[in-house]
């Protein structure tokens, strides 16, 4: 089976914000990260090389695939900030219809600056899928 690419490391939350050379989105990053560690009740810590992760849980798939992951994560992508959450939660869409300007994919939510979005929605959803992903996998 093959081993997961992205694991917690010792790599520094510090040293992955000082890579990030756009000013606007290292300030958007800094306030997420600040944002998702109250929301979490995790330190920062990093995931490979380019994500910054908060807590971790333990999954395991019907397929027999099993690793770690953070429970909610950030990284800034070329085309935009992007936050890690759960694929699926109760009111996932509701909230999202009321966040404003993002897109989405699984189970990434992509912004391109926290000015475009409700930052009191995201917490909401934040929160909904912490607790989704500790209901999926309480160990």
């Amino acid at each position: 089976m093959a081993k997961n690419k992205t694991i917690e490391t010792e790599n520094s939350v510090a040293d992955f914000l000082v890579s990030i050379s756009n000013a606007k989105r290292h300030e958007d990053c800094i306030f997420i990260i600040d944002l998702l560690s109250k929301l979490s009740g995790f330190e920062p810590k990093m995931w490979g090389t380019g994500i910054v992760g908060f807590g971790i849980y333990n999954y395991k798939y019907e397929s027999g695939h099993a690793g770690n992951a953070p429970l909610v994560g950030l990284a800034s992508r070329k085309n935009a900030l992007t936050i890690y959450l759960a694929s699926t939660f109760e009111e996932k869409e509701l909230l999202l219809s009321k966040l404003e300007k993002h897109k989405t994919s699984k189970a990434c939510l992509y912004i391109q600056k926290i000015e475009d979005i409700d930052i009191e929605i995201l917490s909401q959803l934040v929160k909904k899928s912490i607790e989704h992903i500790k209901e999926l996998y309480p160990n």
